[in-house]
């Protein structure tokens, strides 16, 4: 008899249909699955077997074969080992097929017979559309945020109770109802908290007003990583098709948040500078997604800058400027969103101090080392770039705590909502094509800009950035009328401290 019960694999953050085809007929007991299975597929052998005895289900006694459709896919992971049990139940006759018909299985067995969740559990069922999809009870509440058709058992034993009507299927759990948000938590303490740093802190709310990424150039204990930490409680709650992608993301990854509830805050990604490329970008035998695609919607906080490996750090041009991650490897293709506010911090130079006269012990040779792991091109991608330095005595103690981090984010939700209305989720994101007429420059604007492209100061790249910028800059302060000559020079003295902070090179 042969048995087909449909279920899904994880492809990058992508789904795919896979239908389980079971076929049971006398001959030399055996069990055989083909259809490019990994070695966690392979393994299910044992435990479907052990599962099946531990509920009291009977295991086939005779030559049973399994073959994964389509055979041309790879299939990995342990979320098939419901559907080849059922599939196995459904041959050998112990099931009836009537009893699953219409329906699809996702989810991991344990030797007792236990349902476990999978990652990629909403991935997965959002691939099987038009199916009613059987998954562990853990991950019941993170797929009923998007589908209602889903059902949910705690063991094998429980699976095949409900699908013959010998008990009911239960209602299932959301975790969070669709619509309502989570109360907005600042990430990692209150903007309240730094004392001084007037330049990085304003640096910082224009940074999350228009979407700007923001470099912090500084000596250790500046507050560069403190500063960094307040900046996602700047930002305001992910828009309906950022948080979706956002949760898809976070849920074939199996990161906290992802089949747990979905994603409404901005996430915070704060990498080891020790990463490889491939746990950067994504990738691997699986096409999981990287740091720059857990970061999707968020902030990605690279500390210590140039300590990173240079090839990792050349190969965030391309989704800092397109906004996604193409990955192709040996088992396919995927693209996986990748927008997110690139925060970096490094020290001036390679001891840390550099700046003030006899303080930096670094030999020239070696500051023009340092100064190269940072490529121009990437350099050029930061539109402000700010000089931290250690606060002072008074700021330390004397100094009155400065503006929360809820009334400067009551500041970045207008300035992103005039941005809406322009037709992009903040001014970062404005067409350059388009930029004269969604941007207007009164004539001291334009003829400063102009100025500062013949003198060979700015590149074309860099003339829409600092275009861009100011036109945050105008939005803070209410965004009526053009942009100004003051909000363009202050844009410049934003973006235009690379070369006094790291040496010429880098100008």
């Amino acid at each position: 008899m042969i048995a087909s019960i449909p279920s899904a694999v994880l492809h990058g953050v992508d789904g795919r249909l896979v239908h389980v085809e079971v076929h049971v007929a006398n001959g030399l007991p055996g069990f055989t699955i083909v259809g490019l299975p990994d070695t966690a597929v392979r393994e299910s052998r044992d435990r479907v077997r052990a599962a099946l005895a531990s509920t009291g289900l009977p295991w086939p006694r005779r030559r049973t074969t399994v073959n994964l459709a389509p055979s041309g896919v790879r299939k990995g992971g342990a979320g098939l080992d419901l559907p080849i049990a059922i599939g196995v139940l459904v041959a050998s006759g112990v099931l009836d097929p009537a009893a699953v018909a219409g329906l699809a299985f996702v989810g991991e067995l344990g030797l007792d017979g236990s349902l476990r969740g999978v990652p990629g559990a909403l991935v997965l069922v959002e691939a099987l559309v038009g199916h009613r999809v059987v998954v562990a009870d853990a991950d019941g509440p993170g797929v009923s945020v998007s589908t209602t058709t889903c059902r949910t058992a705690p063991d094998l034993g429980e699976v095949v109770a409900r699908c013959t009507g010998r008990r009911p299927w239960p209602a299932v759990r959301v975790a969070v109802p669709t619509g309502t948000p989570r109360p907005r938590q600042a990430h990692g303490g209150d903007l309240a908290d730094v004392r001084g740093q007037l330049l990085a802190r304003r640096a910082l709310e224009v940074a999350a007003a228009g979407g700007h990424h923001l470099l912090l150039v500084g000596p250790p204990g500046a507050g560069k990583t403190l500063l960094a930490t307040r900046l996602p409680g700047l930002l305001p709650d992910l828009d309906p098709q950022t948080r979706r992608e956002a949760t898809r993301i976070h849920s074939v990854a199996g990161v906290g948040g992802g089949d747990a509830e979905p994603v409404w805050r901005p996430p915070y990604r704060a990498p080891h500078h020790g990463l490889s490329a491939v746990a950067m970008l994504g990738g691997g035998a699986s096409l999981r997604p990287g740091e720059v695609g857990l970061a999707h919607g968020g902030v990605l906080f690279l500390d210590e800058l140039g300590e990173f490996p240079t090839a990792v750090l050349d190969a965030l041009r391309q989704p800092l400027e397109e906004g996604v991650v193409r990955l192709s490897r040996s088992g396919g293709t995927t693209t996986c969103p990748a927008r997110f506010l690139l925060v970096a911090a490094m020290n001036p130079c390679p001891c840390g101090e550099g700046g003030p006269p006899g303080a930096c012990r670094c030999a020239p040779a070696s500051r023009a080392r340092y100064a190269r792991r940072l490529s121009g091109p990437l350099l050029d991608r930061f539109d402000i770039c700010v000089a931290v330095a250690r606060p002072g005595v008074d700021d330390l103690v004397g100094c009155r705590p400065g503006e929360a981090t809820s009334v400067v984010a009551a500041r970045v939700e207008e300035a992103r909502s005039l941005a809406r209305g322009r037709g992009v989720v903040a001014n970062a994101g404005l067409p350059a094509a388009t930029l004269h007429r969604t941007a207007p420059l009164d004539e001291g604007a334009a003829d400063l800009l102009v100025r500062r492209v013949r003198s060979g100061h700015l590149s074309g790249r860099g003339l829409h950035r600092v275009h861009r910028l100011a036109r945050t800059l105008a939005d803070l302060e209410g965004g009526v009328g053009p942009v100004g000559a003051q909000h363009v020079a202050e844009a410049l003295v934003l973006r235009g401290s690379r070369g006094i902070l790291l040496g010429e090179s880098l100008r």
